[in-house]
C-alpha cells in the first residue's frame, strides 16, 4: 500500500484527506484543532485514519509517500502578536515607512478609528546613510560604521532576526548585500532578510512590511516545522513533507525555511484550486466561485478562465481597518467571520447579530459539551433539526441538544421575548444573510455575474446553508463535492509544486523597452527553472506561466495579464495591450482603448505537476434511493414556519444516479446537506452532489 495525505489545520477543525494510490479510494477525517499545539491535532487525525484502516500509526506513515500540510501557525502568530523580535536597518530619512504605511488611504474620513501601531516599534528601526536612485546608480556610499553601530545595538537588545530594507534596493542590491555581510561578521548566526530578495517590488511599504514579517516568522516557522518533522519521523514517516503556500501551490520544507511568509493563508489558498478541479471534472467549467464554510470563517474565492486570481492587498488581520498588509502576492480569498462556531449576540439597541467572534474548537459551541456558554450557528442548526446529535462527525463525537436549547433561550430568546425555535431560526437566517451579502460584494468587485458562474461549496457547515444562499444570490444550482467537508484539504492532494518569481520594471506601451523587458523575463525564467530543478521535477512535469502587471497612467492598482508567449515583440504587443483593456473592462466595467498602458512588473510562475487522484466515473443509472434512507425526523423550514417530516439519507450509501427530492437531509460523516421542499439533489457519476433549487 502507498498513501498520500493532505492535512489542513483550521480554526475549529483539523481536516485530513487520505488517498490510497493503489485503489484510488479517498478517506476523509476531521478532529478538533488543538490551538496550543497544532501538531497534536495533526497526529490525532493521522491516528483516526490509522484506526479506520485497522493498522498502526507507524505502519500508515511508513507507507505514506507524501504529506501536504496547510498550517495556521504563522497566521495565528501574526494575529496574536507572538512573533519574533525584529530589528530593521533602513535608509536615513525613511525610518517611518512602516508607521505611515500607504498614507491613510483606507477610510480617510473615518476620524473615529484609532491609528494602529506599527508592526515594528520605532526604536528597533535604525537608519543608516546610503542612497541609490531609481535607476540603480549610487548617489551616496554606504556608511559601514553606522551599520556596525546599529547591529551592535540589535545584539544588546536581543533581536531574533534583522531586516534590511533600503529604499531602491530592487534596482541595485549592492548595499543590502554588503549589510548582510557585516551582520555575518558582527552577529554570526543571527538570521537576516534583504528586501530585494523577499519582495523585489517598487512600492517601499509593501516591500518593507513583507521583509519584516518574514523575519518575524523565522523563529515561529522554524520551531513549528522542527516539531512537526520530528513528531512525524518518530511515528515512522519517511516520505516528503510539503507545505501549502499562499500562492496556491506547495513547497518542500527546506524551501520555506528562509521564506516563512509564503505560508500565510496556506489553507484557504487551496479553496480555488479544489473548486476549479471539481468544476472542470464535473461540468468542464473554468469560471468558478468557490466557498468554504468551516467552524470559524466563510472563505470565498473566484476563478476566471481557469486562472486563480492573486492579490497584493491581503492583510494580516482582514477585519482590522488600517492595519498592516502582508505585502506579497497571495491567492485572493475573501474571509468573513461566518462559520458554524460564530457566536450570536444582542447589541445594546436590542438587535441580534451573529459573528464575527467564534467559539472555535475550545470551548466550541455549547452543544459540544466542552464548557461553551455562548449560542452559535451550530447550536441553532442542532435545535432546528438539521444536525443529528448521534451522528456528528460520523458518530465519533456526541453533541447535546439540551445545552444548545439552554444557551439560545437564556442569551437570545428570553431577551427578545421569543421562543427557542424562533431564536434559532433567526440565528440561521442572519448568518445566511451575512454570507449572501459577502458573496454579492465579491461578485461586484470581481466583475462576476454569479448567475453565469458555477458555485462550488465546501466546508463542514456549508451544506446546511447552501439552499438559502443560492436563492439569495439568484442561482438555482450548487455543486457540493463529496469531500465538501474537507474541500481545502482536498485541494492539497491536487495542488502542484509552485513558486512565483517577480521583478519590478517600468515601461509604457507607446515607448516599449523590448530588450530590457525580454532580458528580465529571461532572468525570471532561469530562476524558475533552477527552482524546478531543485525540486527534482521531471521535464515532462515542468511548466512555466508568464504574466505582466500593468495599469493605465495615473492609476494606483495594477492588473495581471497573462502572456501567451515567452517574449514580447512588436508583433504581439498590440494583442497584449488589447487584452489589458478587456481585463480592465471585466474588472471595472470601463476601459480606455485609446490610452497607452504602463507596465510595472513581470512574473513567471514555475509549476511542477504532481499526480492527481484517480477518480473513476460511473454512468448514471436509475437507482432506488430507498437503499440509503436512514429514517425520518422533523426539521424546521422557515418558509413553512413549522417543523416538517424530513427524510434522512446516509451519504455513504448514495450512489451515482440517485435523485432525492426535498424536504430531505443527507448525512455525511463530516458534513450535512439540507434539501428544502421543492428542491432536488442529484448524485453525479463521480459521486458529487448537485443541489437544484426550486
Amino acid at each position: 500500500m502507498t498513501y498520500r495525505i493532505s492535512i489542513d489545520v483550521g480554526g475549529t477543525f483539523t481536516d485530513m484527506v487520505l488517498l490510497d494510490e493503489k485503489t484510488g479510494n479517498i478517506g476523509t477525517f476531521k478532529t478538533i484543532t488543538t490551538p496550543f499545539d497544532l501538531t497534536k491535532g495533526v497526529l490525532n487525525d493521522i491516528k483516526l485514519a490509522a484506526d479506520n484502516l485497522g493498522i498502526s500509526i507507524s505502519q500508515l506513515l511508513n507507507d505514506t509517500i507524501s504529506i501536504v500540510h496547510g498550517t495556521t501557525a504563522t497566521t495565528n502568530a501574526l494575529i496574536e502578536g507572538k512573533t519574533g523580535k525584529v530589528g530593521v536597518i533602513t535608509t536615513k530619512g525613511f525610518r517611518d515607512i512602516l508607521h505611515g504605511r500607504e498614507g491613510g488611504k483606507e477610510q480617510p474620513f473615518n476620524w473615529k478609528l484609532d491609528y494602529p501601531p506599527a508592526f515594528v516599534p520605532r526604536y528597533l528601526i535604525l537608519p543608516v546613510s546610503e542612497r541609490i536612485n531609481s535607476e540603480g546608480e549610487i548617489e551616496e556610499s554606504l556608511n559601514e560604521r553606522e551599520v556596525r553601530e546599529a547591529i551592535k545595538k540589535f545584539g544588546k537588545w536581543n533581536v531574533d532576526a534583522i531586516s534590511i530594507c533600503l529604499l531602491w534596493s530592487f534596482a541595485n542590491p549592492v548595499h543590502e548585500k554588503r549589510i548582510g555581510q557585516i551582520i555575518e561578521e558582527e552577529l554570526p548566526g543571527i538570521p537576516y532578510d534583504c528586501s530585494h530578495i523577499v519582495n523585489p517590488i517598487i512600492r517601499e511599504y509593501r516591500r518593507f512590511i513583507a521583509t519584516v514579517i518574514n523575519s518575524s516568522l523565522r523563529k515561529v516557522i522554524g520551531k513549528y516545522m522542527l516539531n512537526l518533522e520530528n513528531s512525524l519521523k518518530k511515528s515512522g514517516f519517511k516520505g516528503n513533507l510539503f507545505i501549502i503556500t499562499s500562492s496556491g501551490g506547495v513547497l518542500n520544507s527546506p524551501e520555506l525555511i528562509n521564506k516563512p511568509i509564503l505560508t500565510l493563508g496556506s489553507g484557504p489558498s487551496m479553496l480555488p484550486v479544489a473548486s476549479l478541479y471539481v468544476a472542470t471534472l464535473e461540468r468542464d467549467r473554468n469560471d468558478v466561485i468557490g466557498v468554504d464554510m468551516g467552524g470559524t470563517s466563510f472563505d470565498m474565492a473566484f476563478v476566471k478562465n481557469g486562472e486563480i486570481n492573486l492579490t497584493q492587498d491581503a492583510k494580516i488581520n482582514p477585519s482590522e481597518v488600517g492595519g498592516d498588509k502582508i505585502g506579497i502576492a497571495t491567492v485572493d480569498v475573501d474571509c468573513v467571520g461566518a462559520g458554524g462556531g460564530s457566536i450570536a449576540w444582542i447589541d445594546p439597541a436590542g438587535y441580534l447579530h451573529v459573528g464575527p467572534q467564534s467559539a472555535g474548537g475550545d470551548p466550541g459551541p455549547a452543544c459540544y459539551g466542552f464548557g461553551g456558554i455562548d449560542p452559535t450557528v451550530t447550536d441553532a442548526n442542532l435545535v432546528l433539526g438539521y444536525l443529528n446529535p448521534e451522528y456528528f462527525l460520523g458518530g465519533k463525537m456526541k453533541i447535546y441538544t439540551r445545552r444548545a436549547e439552554e444557551v439560545i433561550k437564556n442569551t437570545i430568546a428570553d431577551k427578545l421575548n421569543i421562543d427557542i425555535i424562533e431564536g434559532a431560526s433567526r440565528i440561521y437566517t442572519i448568518i445566511n444573510y451575512d454570507m449572501i451579502v459577502s458573496l454579492m460584494d465579491l461578485a461586484i468587485r470581481g466583475g462576476i455575474d454569479p448567475r453565469t458562474t458555477l458555485l462550488v461549496g465546501g466546508g463542514g457547515a456549508f451544506g446546511i446553508h447552501a439552499a438559502d444562499i443560492a436563492k439569495g444570490i439568484g442561482i438555482n444550482e450548487i455543486l457540493l463535492p463529496k469531500k465538501a467537508g474537507v474541500l481545502s484539504s482536498y485541494g492539497g492532494l491536487i495542488s502542484d509544486i509552485k513558486q512565483d518569481f517577480r521583478a519590478t520594471i517600468f515601461t509604457t506601451s507607446n515607448n516599449f523597452k523590448f530588450d530590457v523587458i525580454n532580458k528580465t523575463l529571461k532572468d525570471l525564467e532561469n530562476k524558475a527553472e533552477d527552482f524546478l530543478q531543485r525540486a527534482n521535477i521531471s521535464p515532462e512535469n515542468k511548466s512555466l506561466k508568464y504574466f505582466m502587471e500593468a495599469r493605465y497612467p495615473y492609476q494606483v492598482y495594477d492588473l495581471n495579464v497573462a502572456l501567451e508567449e515567452k517574449r514580447i515583440s512588436e508583433k504581439n504587443l498590440s494583442h497584449i495591450v488589447k487584452r489589458f483593456h478587456e481585463t480592465h473592462l471585466q474588472y471595472y466595467a470601463c476601459q480606455d482603448s485609446q490610452s497607452h498602458i504602463e507596465v510595472t512588473a513581470l512574473r513567471v510562475s514555475a509549476i511542477g505537476k504532481t499526480p492527481k487522484p484517480r477518480l473513476n466515473g460511473m454512468y448514471n443509472k436509475k437507482k432506488d434511493e430507498k437503499n440509503a434512507l436512514k429514517g425520518k425526523r422533523k426539521a424546521y423550514f422557515r418558509d413553512m414556519r413549522n417543523f416538517i417530516e424530513t427524510s434522512i439519507y446516509d451519504g455513504d450509501k448514495l450512489e451515482p444516479g440517485y435523485n432525492i427530492s426535498g424536504p430531505a437531509i443527507v448525512e455525511e460523516q463530516i458534513t450535512t446537506i439540507v434539501i428544502p421542499p421543492k428542491s432536488e439533489l442529484q448524485v453525479t457519476k463521480y459521486g458529487n452532489y448537485f443541489l437544484k433549487i426550486s
